[in-house]
C-alpha cells in the first residue's frame, strides 16, 4: 500500500518537476540571449530573437534542445552569437566549442541541406531550406541522454 502511495506520488509530481525544470531552461535561455517568450508549454517554448530570427527550446529532462531558426537566404552577423548564447544556456558547453561545431555544420548544411557534428556529448545539426517562401536556415544543439 505505501509503495502504490508513493509511486502515485512521484507520478502525480513528475509533470510538476518536468514544468520547473522547463522554466529553468527557459529563463536561462532568456537571460543568456535576451529573446522574449513569445510562446510557451510544459516542455516547450518559442522565443523572438530579431527580425526573421527565433529560438525554440524543447525540454526533455536530459535530452532537451536548443534552436536557431532565421527566414533569409544568409544568415546575419549575430546568428551565431545568438545560437552560441543559446546553446550553452541549455548545454553548458564551452561557448567556443560550440561555435566551432555550428560553423562545421552550417557549412555542410550549405553544401549538401542538412549536417551533424557531435561536440561535448551533444550533437549540433543545421539544415538549409530553399522553399516558395523562401530560404530558412536552422540550427540545433541537442543533449544526447546521460549513460
Amino acid at each position: 500500500m505505501r509503495s502504490t502511495l508513493a509511486l502515485l506520488l512521484v507520478l502525480a509530481a513528475s509533470p510538476a518537476w518536468a514544468e520547473a525544470s522547463c522554466t529553468d531552461l527557459i529563463e536561462r535561455v532568456r537571460a543568456a540571449t535576451k529573446a522574449e517568450v513569445a510562446e510557451r508549454s510544459a516542455d516547450f517554448a518559442r522565443f523572438d530573437a530579431g527580425p526573421q530570427t527565433s529560438l525554440t527550446l524543447s525540454c526533455v529532462g536530459d535530452q532537451s534542445s536548443v534552436g536557431a531558426q532565421y527566414k533569409g537566404e544568409t544568415v546575419p552577423a549575430g546568428y551565431d552569437t545568438l545560437f552560441v548564447q543559446a546553446g550553452h544556456a541549455v548545454t553548458g558547453i564551452a561557448p567556443d566549442r560550440l561555435r566551432e561545431a555550428a560553423r562545421q555544420a552550417r557549412d555542410g548544411a550549405q553544401a549538401k541541406r542538412h549536417s551533424t557534428v557531435d561536440v561535448d556529448g551533444a550533437r549540433v545539426t543545421c539544415a538549409f531550406m530553399r522553399k516558395d517562401q523562401g530560404a530558412l536556415t536552422q540550427c540545433a544543439v541537442l543533449q544526447r541522454p546521460s549513460t
